[in-house]
């Protein structure tokens, strides 16, 4: 049985930093990208950073320049280390998980809060 689970989340200061893992188990994978979404309270979810199975990056101009994303294929995991944390990072963050040939995959969400 997939699954696919996310860590990393929680309560950080303005200015801080988390980093954010999202892994998934239980078949065999190949994922075409693998990226991050996130949704704030009444916004609707947004595009926040993506990696391609090249390597290639793209990241939400929001975000730009504070939050790095990675992946490991081995584990089969995606990385987002966040930086620079504002209040207006504050969302539900998603990893989404997309394969070669085959279905995507969402994480569960895991929540992130910048507040003093």
């Amino acid at each position: 049985q997939v699954q696919v689970v996310e860590s990393g989340g929680g309560l950080v200061q303005p200015g801080g930093s988390l980093r954010l893992s999202c892994a998934a188990s239980g078949g065999i994978f190949r994922f075409a990208a693998m990226a991050w979404h996130r949704q704030a309270p009444e916004k609707q979810r947004e595009l926040v950073a993506v990696i391609t199975d090249t390597g290639i990056t793209d990241y939400a101009n929001s975000v730009k320049g504070r939050f790095i994303i990675s992946r490991d294929d081995v584990k089969n995991t995606v990385y987002l280390e966040m930086n620079s944390l504002k209040p207006e990072d504050t969302a539900v963050y998603y990893c989404n998980l997309r394969q070669v040939v085959g279905r995507d995959y969402w994480g569960q969400g895991t929540q992130v809060t910048v507040s003093s």
